[in-house]
């Protein structure tokens, strides 16, 4: 019946159902509010017949968004300025949300949702099997398996202990708002929906002890925020969610006792203000690095009051986790942390570790890119919907994508919780200004990039409390002044990009252009837009006068002010400061806000002008029991509606800004009335105020201050209170105790003796101790720093400084080999980590373990025709000669003649047969250009040939070729440590080995080689074995077993000779057996592991002559044959001796060197090297020593042995010692008789010894002697098909044993020895 009702405010009750037609008939209806009621759905189409609606309030209900309310979306957006903060409470992920912002695939039904009930069904009754009295439902053990429906709203406990009940349903108790306790405990539940217990502001007792929950789902108590005990004991839960408890600020009591979390996460409590017990014990925690936040919150709040001990790591079980150390918790490799028979342990981190992105946002990585979706806004759970991904730290860190969205303002502390993201874009928006609250939380951004922005003024707090950002982008802006100091909170900027801005370049500016040139800071250099005379030059290159301002007035559009106060939040035009306990209105207010929200705070009073620069505000909310929405204006407030109240009751009566709720409380006659209908004219000031009125505006009227204080009234128009001397409180009503100086130092609290008031003791802080807490605990007695770190005392902890190579926490970690400052590889070579050490892989051109070497590319190049090879870093290039091109010089000039193009060389003359060229080579010399020397002539008694370029040989090959008529003479010399000969020796070819330790052994040749005819003498080293072949005849060997590895190559190989300095070197050959004598003769054709030597590239001593053809002819048989004479191969006799072949003896006359000498006017022997003898000319270049007694070898350099001590008795295989008995001769092996003349047979001589030989370096011996024989003595020759057949005494039988070896070093090994056990004589090998 009550048509015509234009205004109709519902607010504030409890309505849950609106029945289908209810406003149907209230066309004249223009306002409408139901705000902070329990609507959960409205039937389509409730507020199609109210045409002339102008005011509509519907937020803060329970609307569920689901396929039901899809109308209402568009019917809001069609009516912007209606149902404004309309928002969705359920389902979970839409919670929140604006519902005209949806879209219609955003409401969504499932199959249970499907029918909505109707409201005559609403109301609910009590059960059929349960009992309901005084608003308690009471259903314990009834044998329920789930929780009834329809049950009574206005219910305020429901019991449903001890039933079979298994899961809580999605909304299960959403509809009982005035719910107080719910008892679910000893059930058989294990799922609980996200939604159960949402919207249950009320309740302050919740039970699920005894059930079978393995989980809580993420948001499972959101909202609940009386919630007072929460009993989760007695369950299977193995994770709780970080956010878990977020909203129960007033949790009195918890209880996790007995269930099976391994971990908890950081911060699990954080939000548990009101905590006082907690109940952690009987699960199997797990104390790694992971735990020791929980030990540090149990230290410094001690409300664990059921003993919560650590079941693993095995040197912490059983152990209080508030009584550990924190750095007894760490997370080592080398620790079992898993609890045999318990879950694997990740799961307690699953529900931790998978980070939700926000709706419509991508999120990959530590990226969370909401950009190009058209936000008009900041989107709303951005930060707290990503936290988790905020953790993921990288080298970059975390980064956030806006760009390309149309948000033109950001609310100060959106960012709050991401200090850890290094990248913030918020290219392509519609902002207009920036200001440092705005990134409020990002102490650790890097990059800030704000290009194609609308940004006008930057000033000096702009960006306060960015101190890590390197890179800020405001290119493409309106930019046309920067206020001085703009910059400055950005100490570590390095790159500034200010391009496409339209500075003004003024004298507000000047300042910029010196901070520009002051600075090294890329900018891209910024350019002027006006005056004209500056335009388009670069900021940093205007003269200071040309920044002028006499043409320009003064711009103040840049002056920064308080855009939000720090109490309240704001969003765009919208301010609420509720529930902040404010005094006095917050200052700094913006001038164009529209909407105002005091509500829930402790506002006594409001002046004249509080309002007075707010011109376009229009809704105002300050009551604390009817703050609900907009258009609320003051009521439930004590107005006093004097003449003082008269601008307030004129202002809300111009445009209906309160909608007639406020009343008057006095003075006496107006008490109710309303402030929107009272005339002006009873707005009057008759007589004194009541002080309790006076007291709201100056509170020190009622003197508040006790004990004769003296209050003091502060610009909040708060006050407080001076205390007299021995007393303190807020009004000074408290006798000052012992503890009111509080003697504790760091932190520490005092605590005074109740009876007597006097000092007790001071409780002190972790870390402290000592009577006045002033004794800072050492906690590196204790410390857990590894790998030889420095530990440095803390307060309550310590600090590991890491040795280098290592970090962590606690220097646990090694750096990668490869790491910077340990990557050895060089030339941009790529390092890889192996067990073994770094490995470098090489680019081409450079080899060696560190990439360090350059190879050299023309050790096997392709250049031909004589080219130069050049080296370069990854191949190699040709430099042809004249005549020749190509990429290896490979094609010829046509232009030259066939001899120019041969270039024979040498100076071997060029013969053009039929166009051919042939290039005829002088003796000794071959090959195509006669380029090499193959034969030489060794005419000098000192003459030599060295080569240098001999490589290793431990498996060789040498082959010479050797014409010559003398018996003596060195052919080959390595005279390394353990130095190799290859010597003439009486007309036979002799090879000595000497290692220096040992006796020397040798071999010789049957054949002789000294006839003036050429012998090929090839010499083979294998296994350590040496063959010596002449002309290809039977080998002989030489055995160097165990002694080492001959012809090393570590020094030269000499050729004909030696130097003088290498003979005293050689420690056993020269002294013993070597001939030292230079050979005489010609040398050609030597091979060395099937390489043809070219004497060219050797150092050739004097006395060394190419090729041998010249004296092939000429036998000089006391003398030696010089090849290149006047006359051509001439004999050169030596002293005595004359004739064409030196074969005539001089008995009269002058010697030979006399001869020489007065014949060329050369003595040769000025300089000689005689030491202990004469020098005797041989000829006109060479000489020979005549040694003093007692003196001998080629020089005279070695001393004679004594003289034995026989005189009568000569013994010819051995030596001869004096006895008692007399003379007698001690033969050498294979001899006997008393002059030794006679040879032994060949028999086994027995030995007992023990076996030495050289393992590397290394002597090494048997463990015990063994036995064995030797074969000693000689077979005789026996005629054999016509021949003498040689035979040899040699093992007939061995006997292999396996043997210990015990070495020098240390070490031991066993290997096999073969030893003979029976002689004969059998055929040579």
């Amino acid at each position: 019946g009550a048509t015509d009702i234009k205004n109709l405010q519902l607010d504030k009750n409890h309505i849950t159902c609106i029945e289908e037609g209810a406003f149907r008939a209230l066309r004249s209806l223009e306002v409408l509010t139901m705000n902070n009621n329990n609507i959960s759905s409205i039937p389509v189409s409730s507020f199609n017949h109210m045409p002339k609606l102008r005011t509509f309030r519907l937020h803060s209900n329970a609307l569920r968004c689901d396929c039901h309310l899809a109308w209402l979306s568009p019917w809001l957006r069609q009516r912007s300025a209606l149902g404004l903060y309309t928002q969705c409470s359920s389902p979970p992920a839409l919670r929140g949300l604006n519902l005209a912002e949806l879209r219609k695939s955003d409401f969504a039904c499932s199959g249970a949702d499907a029918f909505v009930q109707p409201c005559s069904l609403a109301s609910g009754s009590c059960p059929p099997m349960c009992s309901c009295s005084n608003n308690i439902v009471n259903c314990r053990g009834r044998g329920l398996t789930a929780i009834p429906a329809h049950l009574p709203e206005a219910m305020t406990e429901i019991r449903l202990e001890q039933n079979g009940i298994k899961s809580v349903p999605p909304g299960a108790f959403t509809s009982y708002k005035k719910l107080h306790r719910i008892d679910l405990s000893n059930n058989q539940i294990s799922e609980i929906a996200p939604d159960a217990f949402h919207g249950l502001r009320a309740l302050n007792s919740l039970v699920l002890y005894g059930n079978k929950i393995t989980e809580l789902p993420s948001g499972v108590f959101d909202g609940l925020v009386s919630l007072e005990l929460l009993l989760l004991n007695a369950n299977k839960i193995h994770c709780i969610r970080a956010a878990a408890f977020k909203d129960l600020e007033n949790l009195a009591l918890l209880s996790l006792y007995d269930n099976k979390i391994q971990s908890l996460a950081k911060g699990t409590f954080s939000s548990l203000h009101s905590i006082q017990t907690l109940h952690l014990a009987q699960n199997p925690f797990v104390c790694d690095c992971h735990v020791k936040w929980l030990a540090d919150f149990l230290g410094s709040n001690p409300i664990e009051t059921s003993g919560a001990r650590c079941a693993s790591p095995r040197r912490l079980a059983n152990k209080r986790i508030a009584q550990i150390k924190s750095h007894k918790f760490r997370c080592s490799a080398k620790e079992q942390y898993h609890i045999p028979g318990t879950e694997d342990r990740r799961l307690s981190y699953d529900c931790n570790s998978k980070p939700v992105c926000p709706a419509k946002c991508r999120c990959e990585a530590n990226v969370v890119d909401c950009s190009n979706l058209r936000l008009t806004k900041f989107p709303e759970h951005l930060l707290p919907s990503t936290e988790e991904l905020f953790t993921l730290h990288t080298k970059r860190g975390p980064i956030i994508n806006l760009s390309n969205n149309k948000i033109s303002e950001i609310e100060d502390g959106a960012f709050e919780g991401a200090s850890s993201v290094g990248e913030l874009h918020l290219t392509a928006n519609h902002l207009e200004s920036v200001r440092g609250s705005m990134f409020r939380g990002m102490e650790g951004l890097r990059m800030l990039m704000l290009r194609n922005n609308r940004i006008s003024c930057i000033h000096n707090s702009s960006f306060t409390g960015l101190p890590n950002v390197r890179l800020l982008s405001l290119y493409d802006n309106q930019l046309t002044t920067i206020l001085p100091g703009a910059f400055d909170t950005l100490p570590n900027l390095s790159t500034l990009n200010l391009l496409a801005n339209p500075f003004t370049c003024d004298c507000h500016l000047s300042w910029f252009g010196a901070w520009l040139r002051s600075r090294r800071i890329v900018t891209g250099n910024p350019r002027c837009q006006s005056p004209a005379f500056l335009r388009g030059i670069p900021l940093q290159d205007v003269a200071v006068p040309d920044f002028r301002c006499e043409d320009v007035l003064e711009d103040r559009s840049c002056v920064a002010g308080p855009q939000c106060p720090s109490q309240c939040s704001c969003m765009d035009t919208v301010v609420r400061c509720s529930n902040k306990h404010l005094q006095a209105l917050p200052r700094g207010l913006p001038r164009n806000i529209t909407e105002l929200d005091l509500s829930n705070n402790k506002i006594n009073s409001l002046s004249n002008d509080s309002f007075s620069n707010m011109s376009q505000l229009t809704t105002l909310v300050s009551s604390s029991s009817l703050s609900c929405c907009l258009f609320r204006a003051i009521g439930a407030n004590p107005l006093y509606c004097d003449c003082r109240l008269l601008w307030l009751s004129d202002w809300v009566k111009s445009g209906y800004k309160e909608p007639g709720i406020a009343r008057c409380a006095g003075p006496r006659g107006l008490e109710g009335k309303l402030l929107l209908t009272t005339p002006a004219d009873k707005f009057q000031c008759l007589g004194p105020v009541d002080i309790s009125v006076q007291a709201k505006c100056t509170p020190c009227v009622s003197s508040p201050c006790q004990n004769q204080g003296t209050c003091q009234i502060h610009q909040s128009q708060q006050y407080t209170c001076a205390c007299k001397s021995g007393f303190t409180g807020k009004h000074c009503e408290t006798p000052v105790d012992a503890c009111v100086s509080n003697p504790c130092t760091n932190g520490g609290s005092c605590l005074r003796d109740e009876q007597t008031g006097g000092f007790r003791y001071c409780a002190c802080a972790f870390g402290f101790h000592g009577t006045f807490c002033e004794v800072n605990v050492d906690d590196c007695e204790d410390h857990g720093c590894d790998n030889g770190a420095t530990c440095v005392d803390g307060v309550g902890n310590y600090t590991c400084l890491c040795p280098p190579n290592y970090r962590g926490l606690l220097c646990e970690e090694e750096d990668d080999v490869c790491s910077p400052g340990r990557n050895p590889c060089q030339h941009q070579s790529t390092c890889i980590s192996s067990p073994t050490g770094p490995r470098c892989v090489c680019i081409p051109g450079w080899v060696g373990p560190d990439c360090g070497i350059d190879y050299n590319e023309c050790a096997d190049h392709r250049c031909q025709n004589s080219a130069q090879c050049i080296d370069h870093l990854d191949g190699y290039s040709c430099v042809c000669p004249q005549g020749f091109s190509g990429e290896f010089c490979e094609v010829t000039d046509l232009q030259q003649t066939p001899c120019q193009m041969a270039k024979c060389q040498n100076g071997a003359p060029c013969n053009d047969k039929l166009g051919t060229a042939i290039c005829q080579c002088p003796p000794g010399f071959e090959g195509q250009s006669c380029e090499k020397l193959v034969s030489v002539n060794f005419v000098d008694r000192d003459s030599y040939v060295e080569l240098q370029d001999v490589k290793n040989w431990p498996q060789s090959n040498i082959t010479l070729q050797v014409s010559t008529a003398e018996d003596n003479g060195i052919l080959l010399y390595n005279g390394d440590h353990e130095p190799i000969a290859v010597e003439l020796h009486q007309g036979h070819v002799r090879v000595t080995y000497d290692p220096g330790n040992q006796p020397a052994t040798a071999i010789y040749s049957s054949e002789t080689v000294n006839d003036g005819n050429f012998h090929t003498v090839e010499l083979v080293t294998f296994n350590q074995m040496v063959n010596l072949s002449v002309d290809g005849g039977e080998p002989t060997t030489l055995d160097s077993q165990g002694r080492g590895q001959p012809l090393t190559g570590e020094t030269p190989l000499y050729v004909g000779g030696m130097p003088e300095e290498v003979i005293p070197s050689s420690r056993g050959l020269s002294s013993q057996s070597l001939n030292t004598s230079s050979f005489h003769g010609c040398i050609r054709n030597l091979y060395i592991n099937h390489e043809l030597q070219d004497f060219t590239r050797s150092q050739m001593k004097p006395g060394v002559v190419p090729g041998c053809q010249p004296c092939r002819k000429l036998y000089c048989l006391h003398g030696i044959c010089q090849p290149n004479s006047a006359q051509g191969p001439q004999c050169h006799c030596q002293p005595g001796w004359t004739g064409q072949h030196c074969d005539q003896p001089i008995t009269v006359g002058l010697s030979g060197g006399d001869v020489v000498t007065m014949a060329n006017g050369i003595n040769p022997c000025e300089g000689n090297k005689c030491v202990k003898g004469a020098c005797v000319a041989l000829d006109a270049q060479t000489y020979r020593c005549e040694c003093e007694k007692g003196f001998r070898g080629a020089l005279c350099h070695l001393q004679e042995e004594p003289a034995g001590p026989c005189q009568r008795l000569q013994c010819l295989h051995g030596r001869c010692q004096k006895t008692e008995d007399g003379e007698s001769c001690v033969c050498d092996q294979g001899y006997t008789g008393e002059s030794c003349a006679t040879e032994t047979p060949c028999r086994g001589e027995p030995v007992r010894d023990y076996h030495r030989l050289q393992h590397g370096s290394v002597l090494c011996q048997t463990s015990k002697p063994f036995s064995w024989v030797d074969c000693r003595g000689h077979c005789r020759a026996e005629a054999e098909r016509g021949a003498a057949a040689v035979s040899c005494c040699a093992p007939l039988r061995v006997r292999r044993r396996r043997i210990t070896f015990e070495c020098d070093d240390g070490t031991s090994f066993t290997q096999d020895v073969e030893k003979p056990v029976e002689c004969g004589c059998k055929d040579c090998v």
